[in-house]
């Protein structure tokens, strides 16, 4: 047990090392001690492929988990074996039966609707849905915004170390300009309140954090979208002030849903989902969008193209024909 508790203390080092988001870190974590403790609190240096195998196997099987979940599985156990233990696992090795493959398309609104859910949601989280939908931002992306992020005579929203630990530049929305303009004058008045009494500063980047200690209080690296409360930093248990959480913003989505009256499965992402299809559909090249996006491959890209409000083939339904 003991060698198993050093062992999840030297795979949260690994990720902090390697500078990986804390809701990675919490995924591998996870999927680490599920594993260690399906094969009854055996240390995994004393495992291999075999019992790795096995693992994903019951994933598949007896819990019949989806295509992605078991993937994120044995993305973890690769990363345990490769960079904690050294003891690479055999790329040919994982002969796991596999969950049923299954590519969902992406749930897009029309422009009536999304019109309708902004419609009926008001304050912060119209405001960030305002931002999503009119930047093609992640959830992550959006609430890690920072006030530096934001350039008003440039019209410019800097994204900074997104997916791939990528930086990429977005056009600004006019239409939620005077909005955001606001969100930093209330910023600025709460990071004011949080000097006078003293509060940290708030998380800096791995890098920052060691050089400039101090940065944490200067307005232009507060948050965007800041939590009301002053909370515990889950990784270094300094008290400070963070980000407001992405679970706030996916409730009130949920709750718009069914007051606008929209019959679709929507969540916080499908905003993003329909910023690069109405793109495509306006005509938009798809290599601008995929820059937008910050998607490294295009293909990844190309699934909009299946969602798109035309008829690629020009031909009517026999229906329409009588």
């Amino acid at each position: 047990m003991k060698r198993n508790s050093k062992l999840m203390w030297l795979v949260r080092a690994k990720i902090r090392t390697m500078q990986y988001s804390y809701a990675t870190e919490k995924t591998y974590v996870y999927w680490i001690k599920y594993f260690i403790h399906f094969h009854k609190l055996r240390h995994p240096k004393d495992m291999s492929s075999e019992e790795v195998n096995q693992f994903l196997t019951h994933l598949a099987v007896t819990k019949n988990v989806a295509p992605a979940t078991q993937n994120q599985a044995l993305c973890a156990l690769v990363f345990l074996y490769k960079q904690v233990l050294e003891q690479p696992l055999g790329e040919n090795s994982i002969n796991a039966v596999r969950a049923r493959t299954h590519r969902n398309l992406p749930v897009v609104l029309s422009l009536t609707e999304v019109k309708r859910l902004l419609g009926v949601m008001n304050g912060l989280p119209k405001l960030i849905a305002q931002v999503v939908y009119g930047t093609g931002l992640r959830k992550s992306e959006v609430h890690r915004l920072r006030v530096k992020d934001i350039d008003f005579d440039r019209s410019q929203i800097t994204v900074k170390r997104g997916k791939g630990n990528k930086d990429r530049p977005l056009p600004l929305p006019e239409a939620c300009r005077d909005e955001l303009q606001k969100q930093l004058e209330f910023v600025k008045q709460l990071h004011l309140k949080d000097r006078r009494e003293n509060i940290n500063g708030v998380e800096l980047p791995y890098a920052l954090e060691r050089k400039e200690p101090n940065a944490g209080k200067t307005f232009a690296w507060q948050w965007v979208f800041p939590s009301l409360r002053i909370s515990t930093d889950p990784r270094t248990f300094i008290i400070r002030r963070h980000h407001c959480h992405p679970s706030v913003f996916a409730k009130q989505v949920k709750k718009a849903v069914l007051k606008a009256g929209i019959n679709k499965k929507v969540t916080a992402h499908a905003f993003r989902h329909s910023f690069a299809t109405h793109l495509l559909e306006s005509g938009a090249d798809i290599r601008t969008v995929q820059e937008l996006l910050g998607h490294t491959d295009v293909r990844t890209t190309q699934i909009y193209t299946h969602v798109l409000n035309r008829n690629s083939s020009g031909t009517l339904s026999p229906l329409d024909k009588l």
